[in-house]
């Protein structure tokens, strides 16, 4: 097997649709605004959350002040948590994964959410992590391809790039990396399988 390691999105790979849009949607249930002006205020400010300039804190300030709405922050933070909704065959998949193949993660995150995620069980997996959040980078940018891969200690065609969005996956793909945009599970683990990948006896799923 000459794949030696995989390197993982999160939203949209281990969630159930994107996290960005649960969140919008459940913002705008809760103080029955219209959903295009809730998505607009939102993703005007995120990427500063994004990148780590903003505290989650400050973000609800700022996001609560476009849209004139009040609430304490920690309501908002039970809602951004809450709005994560884990697809629970990636999981299994994760830890079906072969002890000899590196995992990482590569994920454009958010404060409160990436201490979430490495507190979990699962996330002991993971042999490498790279959150924008935390190092001020994002995909598509080379250099959190490249970081992520420094962490794995892998080369680029080494590794299989999974991501839901297109553009990381042209990105991770001219830097050398094999790559596989994501839509379900079932075509990930046929890549993998022919790949050579032997995977743990899967769980019989209802």
């Amino acid at each position: 097997m000459d794949l030696r390691g995989i390197l993982f999105d999160w939203g949209g790979v281990f969630t159930r649709g994107t996290f960005d849009g649960r969140v919008v949607k459940n913002l705008a249930r809760r103080f029955g605004l219209p959903e295009e002006a809730v998505a607009e205020a939102y993703f005007d400010l995120v990427e500063r959350l994004e990148l780590g300039d903003w505290t989650l804190r400050r973000f609800w300030e700022e996001l609560a002040s476009r849209l004139s709405v009040t609430a304490p922050y920690p309501e908002f933070e039970r809602l951004f948590l809450g709005s994560v909704a884990p697809r629970p065959e990636m999981y299994e998949l994760l830890l079906a994964l072969p002890e000899e193949l590196v995992v990482g993660m590569l994920s454009n995150n958010y404060p409160v959410i990436s201490s979430y995620l490495r507190a979990e069980e699962s996330f002991d997996r993971f042999d490498a992590a790279v959150f924008s959040n935390e190092e001020g980078i994002k995909k598509p940018d080379p250099r959190a391809f490249q970081l992520a891969l420094e962490r794995m200690g892998l080369e680029p065609g080494e590794v299989l790039f999974v991501d839901d969005n297109p553009e990381n996956v042209e990105a991770a793909r001219a830097l050398g990396l094999r790559t596989h945009l994501f839509r379900e599970a079932g075509p990930l683990v046929e890549e993998l399988e022919a790949a050579g990948v032997r995977l743990r006896a899967l769980p019989e799923r209802p």
